[in-house]
C-alpha cells in the first residue's frame, strides 16, 4: 500500500488529451510503469560492465590476468608468515 502511494506520487496523475483532465492510475498501470528489472538480468549486466572495466584496464594488470585466467609464478603452501 505504501509502495503504490509513492508510485503515484513518482509517476503522477496521467492527463487526458480528448477532456484536458487528470485520471488517478491504476496499480496495474502503475506496476508497469515501475517495472521492477528481473534479477538475472541485472546481474548481467552488473558483469558485462564490469568485464568490459577490467579489459580496458590492459593486460599488465593482475585484474585482467585473473579475468583471462593467467597466472604468473607460484603461491607457496600453508598460512602466510607473520611479519
Amino acid at each position: 500500500m505504501f509502495k503504490n502511494r509513492v508510485l503515484e506520487r513518482t509517476f503522477g496523475p496521467k492527463k487526458n488529451e480528448v477532456k484536458t483532465e487528470r485520471i488517478k492510475r491504476n496499480n496495474v498501470e502503475l506496476n508497469d510503469q515501475y517495472c521492477t528489472p528481473n534479477i538475472v538480468r541485472v546481474i548481467e549486466s552488473r558483469r558485462l560492465r564490469w568485464a568490459g572495466h577490467v579489459a580496458r584496464k590492459g593486460e599488465r594488470k593482475g585484474v585482467y590476468r585473473v579475468l583471462v585466467g593467467k597466472h604468473e609464478g607460484k603461491r607457496p603452501f600453508g598460512r602466510s608468515r607473520r611479519r
